[in-house]
This record gives structure tokens, C-alpha cells and sequence, in this order.
């Protein structure tokens, strides 16, 4: 194995060496890094540095841990998030905002959290400025102003798109909290998934590791047999297909439970992964449509106010880059249409 170069910032360039030719990413990536115990990196943070962005393949993200290497390729290992600057949600992406909760829209690319102690400019960030901004105005710009947010109640992947709800308190946090344990809250979203997908309902036991280091459903990989492990989470999603596309489907998923990736999953398990799908694609069969990040977009929002129990519900329509990708596999006007099932 060659030497690593410092590249800077803390991170080290590798180059593959003829003996690892054929090995996955993850085991390479484990190999080259140490814990803090000095011994090599646990597998679950060698596959996060890929899936996260943090591993570069030739000098593109390699977010599938299983992606085998060839001999003489090039992988920069960043074991740290780059410091980002924090930035302010616009306005406009302030769906609805009072003493208790407020509504957003979420941008593709940003993270709801911060996945590391350092990371800055995640959705939170963005939001907790942007109401200290709108406190401050409306007080006439004395002070500094309070903390404006007690809390996270639901997340979104880094590249969905749409509408999520913030606690502005601790009793309202604990109320939507409640709402989303007991499955009340209505969320559909919109997806673009590969080929031709049927309305149905999945209904799995989600696992953190199916067999190879992915999430996944129980039984759908390996063929697992015997009741599903403890740590396993029933994940239910209506599928209804709205319109038939050119090697894909415009989908409504409507979730009854709320597991992380559980859309992803449902579909890539039933041969139709999201258009864009990065992680949750290596057993997709057929050409696999082009997309710079997944399609998938939390269209529709309902929940009861924490205080005093009124029906909220909020709609966002899909930003440009999935209504553009829509368009282009549409079917002409003057093919047949085989209609939605």
C-alpha cells in the first residue's frame, strides 16, 4: 500500500494498491483510519464516512460503502465536516410561524442536524437565526432576543426536499412528539422511483443491517429466517402511483410510521429505487435514470396545534430541479398512455 498524502485540512489522499483490487470501499476506508482506542475504525463509521460524503472515489463522493475499488484509483479520506459559515432561512421558506411551532420548507443539500459537534449551516442553524432575526425586528431591534426553538420533532434526509414542523417550546415539543409516536401527523410525499411501480402498501420490520451493511427490511436480503431481531421497527408506507413516466413513476408515499430511509427502502425492495438513489440502488436491475440527487420531495404536512388542538396542514408544491426532471420523462401527448393503477 502506498503512503497517504495530507491533502490539508485533515485529510489524506490514498492511492489503491494491486492487492486491494476488488475490495470494498468500507474495508479499505476501515483499514486506513484508526478509532480513538488506536484500533481500526468500527465498521458502522467506516460505511458513515462514505454515506455521509466524506470519502472521495477519483475525486467524486462515494456514498456506497460497497462500491468495489480498482487498482490506482484515488480515495481522500475526511474524517471531520468542513466548517460551514451559518447562513439565515429566507423568509419566504417560513410557511407559518407563531408562539409555539413553525413550518418550513427545506432546501435540498442542507441537513436537518448537525451530524458532527462542529458542523454549522444545518436546517436548525438556519431557522434559530432567521426567527432571532423576526423577534428582533419585531421588538425594534433591541437585544439580543431568546433562544427562539426548544427542539427537533422530525427530520429529513440531506437532499429531501419539503415541509417539516420546529417546537418553538418544551410543551409544544412534547405534544407533536406525541402526535408523531402514536402515527397521527399526515405526511405524504412526492418521489420519482424507477420503472413501473403498483399502488400498494408495504409493510416490513426495518433493521439497522440487512446482512450487508445497509438498512433494510427483515427477510428481504439473504432470506432471513426466525422472528426479527429486538432492535427491529414495524415501517408501514402506502404506495399510489399518480402517473406513468418513461422508465418511471410519479409516486404519492403517504407514511403511517415514520422509520429513517423507510420510503427509500420500501421502494429500492420492490426493484423501483429512487431516481437519484445513491445508496439504497446496488440491486437495481434495468438503466438507471440520472439525477443529481434523490427525487423525493414531503409535499404535504398535517398535524393538530399543540395548543389548543386546531387542524394544521401545509402544502408545498416540488422544487424546480424535480418538477424539470418530471417534465423530462414525461410521456409525449401523442403516445399511449397506459393511466395510473
Amino acid at each position: 500500500m502506498n503512503a497517504p498524502a495530507d491533502t490539508g485540512r485533515g485529510a489524506l489522499e490514498h492511492t489503491v494498491a494491486d492487492e486491494d483490487e476488488g475490495a470494498t470501499l468500507a474495508s479499505l476506508v476501515r483499514r486506513w483510519s484508526t478509532g480513538q482506542d488506536g484500533e481500526p475504525l468500527a465498521w458502522s463509521k467506516a460505511r458513515d464516512l462514505c454515506r455521509t460524503g466524506r470519502v472521495l472515489l477519483d475525486g467524486q463522493p462515494a456514498l456506497d460503502d460497497a462500491t468495489r475499488v480498482r487498482s490506482g484509483q484515488s480515495v481522500v479520506l475526511t474524517p471531520t465536516a468542513p466548517r460551514r459559515t451559518e447562513g439565515v432561512l429566507p423568509r419566504e421558506d417560513l410557511l407559518h410561524v407563531d408562539a409555539d411551532v413553525a413550518v418550513v420548507r427545506k432546501p435540498a443539500g442542507v441537513v436537518t442536524v448537525p451530524y458532527d459537534d462542529g458542523e454549522r449551516d444545518t436546517l436548525v442553524d438556519r431557522v434559530r437565526a432567521l426567527l432571532a432575526r423576526l423577534d428582533k425586528a419585531r421588538r425594534g431591534g433591541a437585544g439580543a432576543g431568546r433562544d427562539t426553538m426548544a427542539g427537533v420533532v422530525q427530520r429529513l434526509d440531506k437532499d429531501t426536499t419539503g415541509v417539516l414542523v420546529f417546537a418553538r417550546n418544551m410543551p409544544a415539543k412534547r405534544a407533536l412528539e406525541e402526535q408523531f409516536r402514536v402515527h397521527s401527523v399526515e405526511r405524504r410525499y412526492l418521489a420519482l422511483a424507477h420503472g413501473d411501480v403498483r399502488s400498494d402498501t408495504a409493510e416490513t420490520m426495518l433493521v439497522q443491517d440487512r446482512g450487508d451493511g445497509l438498512r433494510g427490511s427483515w427477510g428481504a436480503f439473504r432470506g432471513h429466517v426466525g422472528p426479527p431481531p429486538r432492535d427491529a421497527k414495524r415501517a408501514v408506507t402506502h404506495l399510489r402511483a399518480l402517473e406513468r413516466l418513461r422508465g418511471a413513476t410519479l409516486v404519492e408515499c403517504r407514511l403511517e410510521t415514520g422509520r429513517q430511509h423507510q420510503i427509500r427502502i420500501h421502494l429500492s425492495e420492490r426493484g423501483h429505487a429512487l431516481v437519484g438513489e445513491p445508496v439504497y440502488i446496488r440491486d437495481h436491475q434495468g438503466p438507471r435514470l440520472p439525477s443529481p440527487r434523490p427525487m423525493l420531495h414531503a409535499a404535504v404536512l398535517g398535524f393538530e396545534h399543540p395548543r389548543g388542538g386546531a387542524t394544521l396542514r401545509f402544502e408545498d408544491p416540488p422544487p424546480a430541479d424535480f418538477a424539470e426532471r418530471l417534465e423530462a420523462l414525461r410521456v409525449p401527448p401523442h403516445a399511449p398512455s397506459r393511466g395510473a393503477r
